[in-house]
Parts: C-alpha cells; sequence; structure tokens
C-alpha cells in the first residue's frame, strides 16, 4: 500500500476586522460603509438614538412596538404589500429596541439593494403605525410576557435587574416592558415616542457587503437620503448606578428540579483600558467547555451542563463612562445547589489567591483571537459589530485593535482583571428553583443574606 505524505499546512493569510469608510449624508444622517468582495448578501444596520429611558413615564416597551411596526406598513404600502415588496427583494428586516436605542437590521442581494434601501427609507421616513396594527402587536407582546416569566433564565435575568438597580432605573425594568405597560401602549404612543426621538440627525447607517457595481452613493442619496427631519442633538446618557453588596436572591419555584444560576454586577465598559485584560480573564473563567467552571462544575462533579461567565455592555456614553453586565450563568440540578455554589465560590477564591496559569492564557488567546475570521465571516456579523460600536461611541477601528490588546495581555494582567471582575464578596446572585429544598443549603455558605421572593 502506497502512503501519501502527510499535508502539511501553508502560511497562513494575514486577516485585520474591515476598516469602514465613514462620511455624512446632507441630511445628516451618518453612514458607515465597508466592501467585502464575495459576500453578495449586504448587510444594513441603522442605528436610532431612541434608547429605553427615553421612553415616557408608565409606557415601557413603546420602543419595542415602534420597533417591530416598523415594517407594518408606510404612507406608500399597506403592511402586506410591504412585506411582498421585501420578499420581491429576497430581502429580510428586522428590528429591536434596547438599552442604547433602536436597531433595524436588512440582509439583501447585493443585486437588489437599491430597491431594498428603499423600502427601509420608506420605514424610517414615513410608518404607518395603523391602528389595528400597533393593537396586534401589543396583543402579540402581552401574549409573550407569561412565557418570559415561565422561564427560568428570562426570569433570573429581570430579577438580577431589579435587584442590581435603583427602582427609578429603566435598567431595573424589563427591556421590553411589563404586561401593566405595554396595556397602555396603543398607535397615538407610538407614533409620539417616533416623533420625539427618530430622525436622520440622530442615526447612522452600517453597510457592508460586496459593493462591486453598486453606486451605493447615488443608492443612498435616493433613499435613506430623502429621509427628512430636524437636526435634533443626541440625547444626554444619565450615568449608571449599581449595588452589588453580596446577597441572594431565591425567586421560588416550588417542584423544580433544578435550580437557574445567575450571579452578577456592574462594571466598567468597553471605553475602559481593562477591558481586553477583562475579556480574556472571563474566558478563561467560563468562556468554554475547557475553563476553570466548567472544568469543576461540569467535568469533576457533574452538577450542570455548563457554566458561563461573560461581560455584556448595558450602555455606553460619549465621555466614556458607561457599564456593563458582569455575570456567571448556568443551571444546577437542585439537590447540588448548595454543593455547586460552594465549589464555584471555590473556584473564585482560588483564583484570587493563586491567578492564572499561562497555559489558560495561552489557550484563551488562541481562541478569542484565532477564530475571529469565522466570527466575521458573514458581512451581517461585521455590520453587527460596526453599529455596536457606534452605540457605543466606540471609534471604527476599536474592533480591530482590540484583537492586538488581547495578543498583547499578559497572565498577571489577566488575572488582576478577572479577580476585579468577579470579588467573591460583591455578587449578587439570583437563583430560580425549589426554595424549600435550596435555601438553608446556600444561606449555610455564608455568601449573603438570603431572600425568598414568590415567582
Amino acid at each position: 500500500m502506497q502512503f501519501h505524505p502527510q499535508p502539511r499546512p501553508g502560511t497562513a493569510t494575514p486577516w485585520n476586522f474591515p476598516a469602514p469608510g465613514r462620511d455624512r449624508l446632507p441630511n445628516g444622517l451618518t453612514v458607515l460603509r465597508c466592501h467585502r468582495p464575495g459576500q453578495q448578501v449586504v448587510a444594513v444596520e441603522v442605528s436610532l438614538a431612541a434608547p429605553l429611558e427615553a421612553e415616557p413615564a408608565g409606557l415601557d416597551g413603546v420602543a419595542t412596538i415602534m420597533a417591530r411596526a416598523f415594517s407594518e406598513g408606510t404612507d406608500k404600502l399597506s403592511a402586506e404589500d410591504f412585506t411582498a415588496e421585501l420578499e420581491r427583494c429576497g430581502a429580510t428586516l428586522d428590528a429591536h429596541a434596547d438599552h442604547p436605542g433602536v436597531r433595524l437590521s436588512l440582509e439583501v442581494p447585493a443585486s437588489r439593494l437599491t430597491k431594498a434601501l428603499g423600502l427601509l427609507a420608506d420605514a424610517l421616513r414615513a410608518p404607518a403605525f395603523p391602528d389595528n396594527e400597533i393593537e396586534r402587536l401589543v396583543r402579540n407582546r402581552l401574549d409573550e410576557i407569561p412565557h418570559e416569566l415561565a422561564n427560568p433564565a428570562r426570569r433570573a435575568a429581570m430579577a438580577l435587574s431589579a435587584e442590581l438597580f435603583p427602582a427609578d432605573s429603566r435598567m431595573s425594568r424589563p427591556r421590553q416592558g411589563t404586561e401593566e405597560t405595554v396595556e397602555r401602549i396603543d398607535a397615538a404612543s407610538v407614533r409620539a415616542f417616533y416623533e420625539a426621538h427618530v430622525r436622520p440627525a440622530t442615526a447612522t447607517a452600517v453597510v457592508v457587503g460586496d459593493l462591486t457595481g453598486v453606486d451605493l452613493d447615488q443608492a443612498l442619496a435616493d433613499t435613506l437620503g430623502a429621509w427628512t427631519g430636524s437636526p435634533a442633538e443626541p440625547r444626554p446618557v444619565p450615568p449608571v448606578s449599581a449595588d452589588d453588596t453580596g446577597r441572594v436572591v431565591i425567586v421560588d419555584r416550588p417542584g423544580a428540579v433544578q435550580t437557574q444560576l445567575l450571579i452578577g454586577r456592574v462594571g466598567a465598559d468597553r471605553h475602559a483600558s481593562v477591558w481586553p485584560a477583562q475579556v480574556l480573564g472571563t474566558y478563561c473563567l467560563g468562556g468554554t467547555l475547557t475553563s476553570r467552571l466548567d472544568r469543576v462544575l461540569r467535568e469533576e462533579k457533574g452538577y450542570t451542563y455548563g457554566v458561563r461567565s461573560f461581560g455584556q455592555v448595558l450602555r455606553s456614553a460619549p465621555d466614556g463612562t458607561g457599564a456593563a453586565m458582569l455575570a456567571i450563568s448556568g443551571s444546577v440540578d437542585t439537590p447540588n445547589t448548595g454543593p455547586a455554589l460552594a465549589d464555584l465560590w471555590t473556584v473564585l477564591r482560588t483564583l484570587a489567591a493563586e491567578g492564572l496559569t499561562d497555559a489558560e492564557r495561552d489557550v484563551a488567546v488562541q481562541n478569542l483571537v484565532g477564530v475571529a475570521p469565522l466570527k466575521y465571516e458573514t458581512a451581517a456579523a461585521v455590520a453587527g459589530t460596526l453599529a455596536d460600536q457606534v452605540e457605543q461611541y466606540l471609534p471604527d477601528d476599536f474592533q480591530a485593535r482590540m484583537y492586538e490588546r488581547l495578543a498583547e495581555t499578559g497572565t498577571v494582567e489577566a488575572t488582576a482583571a478577572v479577580v476585579n471582575a468577579f470579588p467573591a464578596d460583591r455578587l449578587v446572585t439570583v437563583l430560580v428553583g425549589d426554595a424549600a429544598e435550596i435555601a438553608e443549603p446556600v444561606r449555610a455558605l455564608g455568601i449573603g443574606e438570603v431572600t425568598v421572593v414568590s415567582a
């Protein structure tokens, strides 16, 4: 038998996060464009300065209803006709509201980009917001709420936000509103929110894909460039305050066979110089199957299918201030809730005492930096990241520099960052599970005062 020689790897192709071009249309709309040869599906992200904290008192969720209603017809097309036109373009249009603002996401074949941009522009310029469609969207949202409350992970997230932030802070309440607030939303309130906060002067459009043969300047001028509005200044971003005094809240679910864990606090956002080290250290703690938390709680003890640690930006400001949620999440079987938490805290204390190893740091850097070309293989992934940077007031080259900074971060720096991010004595722990089974074992751990609330 003749064996062929083993293939040898070739020279790695240099890769950098795409650098966008930036300009501004006469109507004040900021445009970021990025030509990506071969990406025949073009991604467009439009970021609107309509943050959740701008919602009127008692109308939490109106930003979400407005976002969903952008595809429910315009001054030219009914909801059905608008959807049909999108389908003829082979396009998809989605929208959602979050703390930084409202985001619309369009994907369309490059050959039909101009047509799809026209539909997007009409949705932004002259949305119909018909009474019957708004009523339907409100009903749909009300139908979603009981399912969210029944979902342990979503319920834990709601409870953690309510614990961390002051009651008068929009961050303390569900992002898409409660049953009480959503019931109050009607077409008039949606139109009022639109008129107050949606205009081209405070919006940004990101266009990413293969733009060969596309006269993007003309396409933008004919579509989004025709959108008019007042030259209003962006809203000031209020400071974020939070209470991370160590404590435990149990959301009682009698008979639950699993306990949902969500352990968190608020820390610095991506403007902070410590962010790359924090990302690296957090990945070593619980970013993958080989992280410390999984190695102990999953592989050694068999308490869980997986536990993850992460940092998620909540809101940023032009002056570089802002906040990110730093959290550990997962689920364990009910009888082992106490032991699992004990081992989790042991991992945190051991990390503080002994630090990360060079091997852990090296694997994390290799995974985070090495996977980047795959992570940003699609135009949508690039466009989404660029739009995130816009919403967080970051420079356009932030992500490119981020990988350089990750590669330069040492083990000691990553250790200090993750220990500061997850101090064992300043974490708010939310447990969604059977309080009768887990309350006493958790109290015995001494990780904070234990409070039980009903689900």
